[in-house]
């Protein structure tokens, strides 16, 4: 019975700490985000680098919804598809036309996010 308990301790620390790991890269990529967007980063390398961390995270998130041995409820699956879609999408049109109003939903998205995984709000 105790080892049972352990095994169930250290999963439980992992799901956490995944969660955790998650949400920090989600604010990481928001935080970056948002120097562009309130001009500490104001040129186009960093406004690239900036898209461009946050869409390997939303393609690592893209990639771990779509994977059928996932074991999120399916609806769950769908939604984080249809946001990275999204970002896919917000990304390729601020690259375009360097609209930077166009971050904010980024920024917001990976903020909720964040506070979702993190149990907050």
């Amino acid at each position: 019975m105790q080892h049972a308990a352990k095994a169930y301790n250290f999963a439980g620390m992992h799901v956490a700490s995944q969660r955790e790991l998650e949400a920090n890269l989600l604010l990481k990529a928001a935080s970056r985000l948002q120097a562009v967007h309130d001009g500490r980063a104001n040129n186009d390398v960093d406004l690239h680098n900036a898209l461009q961390f946050n869409r390997r995270l939303w393609t690592v998130f893209l990639n771990s919804a779509t994977d059928a041995s996932n074991p999120l409820p399916t609806q769950t699956r769908q939604n984080i598809a249809n946001l990275g879609i999204f970002v896919f999408k917000q990304t390729l049109s601020t690259l375009t036309d360097h609209n930077l109003d166009r971050l904010n939903s980024l920024i917001a998205i990976n903020r909720e996010l964040a506070a979702g995984l993190r149990g907050i709000g």
